[in-house]
């Protein structure tokens, strides 16, 4: 794997582990006006470091909701607590994925691991939240995403916070339930609603920039803060016009041989269809459409058996 330069500090959060919901690291705050219960995460990958700067700069600046409730919280403190600049891709998680656990049944069940007692924490306020910002960031060098699932009002909602540019229409994983993706989140008849945004490499200073802007512009646009509040820390320049971007398919590398065609670094779109993307052995991996997007491709870390891209075509913003 490619060697990435470690751009962002750790935050020390230990100033934040006791709080008055009785959970470590949870903190919630009520405003004693009517208003939704909005929640911000971060760090459900322990070496995703820009929500944890995000998350512990809100704390430390004393940020309260205008109306409503607010929950702070950081997730995978096991993993967190491990990062080591030096082995920096050893701590996403400790014995599996924080972020495919998010269904009735895992949580319920007989299984046990240090994600599962952590998320069994965190279920609680995760289910008590009408809004969530889930705050990650990506292994390899790719533009920032918004991941916004599949239904509409998660496609609306992301377009409503604004950035960043593209926005990621997807169904999930196959090997687990998201958070963003929890019950109501991921029920079209319910109101609650999520998104999850990437915001860029894990370790590059422009990563903190990103989850601090969309951070204030979601909590704005759910009205947990004053719009005069939130003015003195979004960026006065306007951000680029949206696109969405519909996940049609996700390429799995089936062999040690894959290789991607060219050097990609994440939301290009191959022109025409039968345009080559990658090799996979004796295989050739063609673009399926015109105007073929590749989400999040991961050409330093290609696995057999697992996603090396995703492949997305751009639509329209649904209507209103």
């Amino acid at each position: 794997m490619t060697r990435i330069a470690i751009e962002l500090t750790a935050p020390d959060i230990e100033a934040h582990r006791r709080s008055s919901t009785g959970v470590d690291f949870v903190h919630t705050f009520e405003s004693g006006r009517a208003g939704p219960h909005v929640m911000v995460n971060a760090v459900t990958h322990g070496n995703e470091i820009c929500g944890a700067i995000a998350v512990d700069r809100l704390l430390r600046m004393g940020v309260r909701p205008a109306r409503g409730t607010l929950t702070l919280s950081f997730a995978n403190i096991d993993a967190f607590s491990r990062f080591d600049p030096a082995r920096p891709y050893a701590t996403r998680f400790i014995d599996e994925d924080f972020n495919r656990v998010w269904n009735a049944q895992t949580l319920d069940g007989p299984r046990d691991s240090v994600e599962l007692r952590r998320a069994r924490q965190l279920r609680p306020f995760v289910e008590a939240a009408d809004y969530l910002l889930d705050i990650h960031s990506m292994l390899e060098p790719s533009p920032p995403v918004m991941i916004c699932g599949p239904l509409d009002k998660g496609i609306r909602f992301a377009f409503d916070v604004g950035i960043p540019r593209d926005i990621v229409s997807d169904e999930g994983h196959a090997n687990g339930t998201r958070m963003r993706d929890f019950q109501g989140f991921g029920d079209p008849a319910s109101p609650r609603n999520a998104l999850l945004v990437e915001c860029g490499q894990h370790w590059e200073r422009a990563a903190e920039h990103v989850a601090w802007q969309t951070t204030w512009r979601f909590l704005r646009h759910v009205g947990a803060v004053e719009a005069e509040t939130a003015a003195r820390e979004i960026a006065q320049e306007a951000p680029p016009p949206q696109r969405l971007v519909r996940v049609t398919e996700a390429v799995v590398a089936r062999t040690p041989e894959f290789r991607f065609a060219r050097a990609f670094g994440g939301m290009e779109v191959v022109a025409r269809e039968g345009d080559v993307i990658a090799y996979d052995g004796a295989q050739t991996v063609c673009a399926p459409y015109d105007n073929c997007v590749l989400v999040m491709p991961v050409p330093n870390n290609i696995k057999t058996g697992l996603t090396a891209v995703r492949l997305g075509r751009i639509e329209a913003r649904p209507p209103v």
